[in-house]
């Protein structure tokens, strides 16, 4: 214990300049926008980096977990191939109206939290990449989340395990929306809230994505109904959904860019002020 007091002692100039250096740098974060925007952006690299090189070892004793789900698709895929009409002679299939505004951005998670109330992943793109905050992330299955914050070879995704995540969905086949949330109590399972009574619902029902959200093209699979929840205090259903997506193992995702973002929210953004 006496050679701790010495040390204190002896390096108590350094140590007072470290804690007032600390209390400056904290304060000038919390007051500049742009100073605390450069720490996010340098957090997220730091911490992506870190991150990917703990996956690539994760990634090299799970190389047969991953050969086995390729395998998979694989399957998948020749199936759809051999049941058409002809192999070999296959007619161009014209790509729908809808999703002309959209661009596709491959990537992989390297670190995924679900354990906490605002769970976050972090993907291997960047600003280098093309990617940019409030671009939507897929996976093979359906929704994943939405990007929150970019460094040049990083990004953060706010994951549909979130309380703070929202997204207009609806009933496929339906003209009939609500809203997509979480409510942290299984990390299987959202929520689709607000869904009018007049609407047919039925357990087994597939929710897709609306075509009100300027984020996802529409009809992007999410999950499948659960549960019926009628509030006898409303005119509203509360449905739960299994979400397709395994939210604690995800691999390669897919940034989707709409790119009429940006006129799309000035638009309405002036709308009202004229």
């Amino acid at each position: 214990m006496q050679q701790i007091f010495n040390f204190i002692f002896k390096n108590s100039i350094l140590l007072l300049f470290l804690l007032l250096l600390g209390i400056s740098l904290s304060l000038v974060f919390q007051s500049h926008y742009y100073h605390r925007s450069r720490a996010v952006t340098s957090a997220n690299a730091i911490s992506g980096y870190t991150y990917e090189k703990i996956n690539d070892v994760e990634q090299y004793f799970s190389l047969k977990e991953q050969n086995d789900k390729l395998a998979t698709e694989n399957a998948t895929l020749k199936q759809l191939l051999y049941n058409s009409q002809d192999t070999i002679d296959i007619p161009v299939i014209q790509k729908p109206q809808g999703l002309d505004n959209f661009t596709v951005i491959q990537s992989k998670v390297i670190s995924n939290s679900y354990n906490n109330y605002e769970n976050y992943l972090t993907i291997n793109s960047g600003t280098n990449d093309g990617v940019k905050p409030d671009m939507g992330v897929v996976s093979s299955l359906g929704v994943v989340g939405i990007i929150e914050n970019t460094s040049k070879n990083y990004a953060t995704v706010i994951s549909i395990l979130n309380l703070k995540f929202k997204l207009d969905a609806k009933i496929k086949d339906s003209n009939h929306f609500g809203t997509l949330k979480w409510d942290a109590k299984n990390t299987g399972y959202a929520q689709l809230t607000e869904v009018p009574r007049l609407a047919s619902v039925k357990k087994g029902d597939t929710i897709v994505t609306g075509g009100r959200s300027v984020i996802f093209p529409e009809n992007i699979p999410i999950g499948k109904i659960e549960n019926i929840f009628r509030d006898t205090k409303t005119n509203y259903y509360t449905l739960s959904v299994r979400l397709f997506n395994d939210m604690t193992n995800l691999d390669h995702v897919y940034i989707i860019e709409n790119k009429d973002l940006q006129e799309i929210r000035d638009l309405e953004a002036r709308t009202g002020d004229e």
